[in-house]
């Protein structure tokens, strides 16, 4: 990857399109909003993969995140709360556990900040 410096932040260009990066939300991302969307995206993309090799049934899902940062130490990140809304017509509380507990153990961005953000996720049932 190749990040080119811009007026306001950076850019770079990825097979899907060009991608512009700032710390002003006028010229492009935030840094975090990136990080929390991998993180996000990747527990999601991972939940939906688990869900459908266990069978188990549902329509959707919508994945909700809450960042705590602390601003006495460069706003960083110190928590994430994921909570995914799957909708189903089926709840079954102990493979929707398994799923999430598999989830998180295969998601490579939430292990990626394993040791330095708190991850914390759950699920609500939507039904259909």
């Amino acid at each position: 990857m190749e990040f080119n410096m811009t007026e306001g932040g950076f850019t770079t260009e990825f097979e899907y399109g060009k991608l512009d990066i700032s710390g002003n939300e006028e010229y492009g991302f935030r840094p975090y909003q990136l990080l929390v969307s991998s993180v996000a995206v990747c527990s999601g993309g991972v939940l939906r993969k688990v869900l459908e090799k266990m069978r188990y049934p549902f329509e959707d899902i919508t994945v909700k995140a809450h960042v705590d940062r602390n601003e006495a130490e460069a706003n960083r990140i110190e928590r994430i709360e994921l909570t995914f809304h799957i909708k189903t017509s089926d709840w079954n509380e102990e493979k929707i556990e398994k799923a999430m507990q598999l989830t998180r153990k295969n998601c490579s961005m939430v292990q990626s900040v394993h040791d330095s953000i708190e991850v914390v996720e759950s699920a609500k049932w939507v039904q259909q």
